[in-house]
């Protein structure tokens, strides 16, 4: 296991501070705010470590409220709102400086035998044939305007190996192209045989490539090139099957629609071997930069 994805298990790994209320920390971003999928993921762990052991989650739908503080702790606090014979529902509120940065609501269900049918997995290349972001990211050094963008994106990126199927955003700023993007990622590790674990290492992930399908229909290299202000909104994800996120997953991305400043991606994530374990959307903010 990597340095880097221990740190993150770490991260991921809340002090409960009183019944339900439990307390993180966060990693340096990107840009410089709580990197949204960390909240998420942490918000997640929370709810999780009150619901049964044999209740998966099956759910989440969460806001971003505010801009998230990395120097600050961040406290979550969960409200047991159901209970019932087959579905576990949770409340969770991340707050900061006595204000709400983050809302989310997840639900857990038991294990039931019931129909079956999924939407096929799309053609992607082999994982094992793309180039790491170690490889790729060089490449473009010079799109970026901060030149500490590039080793900010390896650090967020060392605990999860994140592959694209086609260029980044950044690598082809002011070429529009079809707004869809395919990405591989796995831990740099293995990890435990937790269930909750695993949604949650995916749900952190889910966070760093949904809008790059955005990007893309305008020609836009995003937030790490300077040519987008944007943050995300709300972000809504559903657990069909399970999975692991230390072995391959397709996270397959576009956006149907743009438009009255914000960017809409809905993506569906498939394991290996073809079996549709995730289903995402996602808005957020995307703007040009204001002179």
């Amino acid at each position: 296991m990597s340095a880097a994805l221990e740190s993150l298990l770490d991260l991921l790994d809340l002090e409960q501070i009183e019944r339900d209320i439990f307390r993180g920390t966060s990693r340096s971003a990107v840009v410089p705010r709580v990197f949204g999928g960390q909240v998420a993921a942490q918000a997640l762990v929370a709810a999780g470590r009150t619901v049964p052991a044999d209740r998966a989650a099956h759910s989440l739908h969460s806001y971003f409220l505010r801009m998230g503080d990395p120097g600050a702790p961040i406290v979550y606090s969960v409200d047991r709102i159901r209970d019932g014979r087959s579905f576990t529902t949770r409340r969770v509120v991340a707050v900061q400086h006595g204000q709400p940065i983050f809302h989310l609501s997840a639900s857990f269900q038991t294990y039931e035998v019931g129909m079956e049918h999924q939407a096929d997995m799309p053609p992607a290349p082999d994982p094992e044939t793309l180039p790491t972001a170690a490889q790729m990211l060089p490449r473009y050094a010079d799109v970026f305007t901060d030149p500490g963008v590039m080793d900010r994106l390896l650090e967020a990126r060392a605990a999860v190996d994140l592959r694209y199927v086609d260029a980044p955003p950044f690598a082809s700023v002011g070429e529009s192209r079809e707004p869809r993007s395919q990405v591989w990622f796995r831990t740099n590790g293995k990890l435990a045989d937790d269930p909750l674990l695993h949604v949650c290492m995916a749900t952190y992930v889910s966070d760093m490539t949904l809008l790059d399908s955005v990007l893309l229909a305008h020609g836009r290299g995003g937030w790490a090139v300077g040519d987008v202000v944007g943050a995300s909104l709300d972000h809504a994800m559903w657990f069909h099957r399970p999975f692991r996120a230390d072995e391959w997953l397709l996270y397959d991305q576009e956006s149907p629609s743009a438009s009255g400043g914000r960017g809409l991606g809905q993506a569906r994530i498939y394991t290996q071997d073809g079996r549709l374990a995730i289903t995402v959307i996602q808005e957020g903010v995307v703007r040009a930069p204001r002179d």
